[in-house]
């Protein structure tokens, strides 16, 4: 992928499994707190958390969620019924992928996980 803006530090991480927890409101602040304190990612704002249960298909309920950070931010889709989660952490600070993957599997009890840098 060619590189537009060379200048401008970018780190993108997308990460993707299924997971064996009970996921709600609580725990996903919880995993935002954990994963920005480790990764010394700073916040600004307060997690937005929307639950889509009952709104759409039923295979495709579960939560929508945004932490905004000082250095861009980190996305997670968590369907509740087939226990998947799809993660991207978008920042302009460099951060430890590995880290980040290895935190993501211990929180979430995942053993295996799909990744994908950009």
């Amino acid at each position: 992928m060619k590189n537009l803006a060379p200048k401008i530090t970018r780190q993108r991480l997308l990460i993707e499994s299924f997971y064996n927890i009970k996921v709600n409101e609580k725990i996903i602040k919880k995993f935002y707190d954990k994963l920005t304190q480790e990764l010394k990612l700073r916040t600004y704002a307060k997690p937005i958390i929307h639950c889509a249960d009952g709104m759409g298909k039923d295979i495709n309920s579960g939560y929508d969620c945004f932490v905004p950070l000082i250095d861009s931010g980190i996305y997670i889709g968590a369907w509740t019924k087939e226990k998947f989660l799809s993660m991207v952490i978008y920042t302009c600070k460099k951060f430890s992928e590995k880290k980040a993957i290895e935190i993501t599997k211990k929180f979430w009890n995942i053993k295996e996980v799909v990744t994908h840098t950009f």
